[in-house]
């Protein structure tokens, strides 16, 4: 059964320009080679959210548990914590459209 990675958190705001060249050049593609599949990429622009909102889907829970005890993904979700604040992510049952 298919899962979704859902990831959520705020750029820090003394550090967007290098938040979206690490984002673009590194943590999506790294993300993608790693076996997870993006679906989901969204910007909260009102209102009390998490101002970016990110799912990915990988093939099974034992495949996306593989992937996030990985070297590569901790190395990548290490940099990316440079960038942002108030990060969440959580596993869930892979459906069709939105999932929070």
């Amino acid at each position: 059964m298919a899962v979704k990675l859902l990831m959520s958190w705020d750029i820090r705001p003394d550090r967007e320009q290098e938040y979206f060249e690490f984002v673009v050049r590194e943590f999506i593609p790294g993300v993608q080679r790693l076996g997870f599949e993006l679906s989901d990429a969204w910007a909260t622009v009102f209102g009390d959210h998490p101002q970016i909102l990110v799912g990915a889907v990988a093939s099974s829970a034992s495949k996306a548990r593989q992937i996030l005890q990985s070297e590569e993904w901790k190395t990548l979700n290490s940099q990316l914590q440079d960038f942002v604040k108030n990060y969440s992510l959580k596993i869930v049952e892979a459906r069709g459209g939105f999932q929070f």
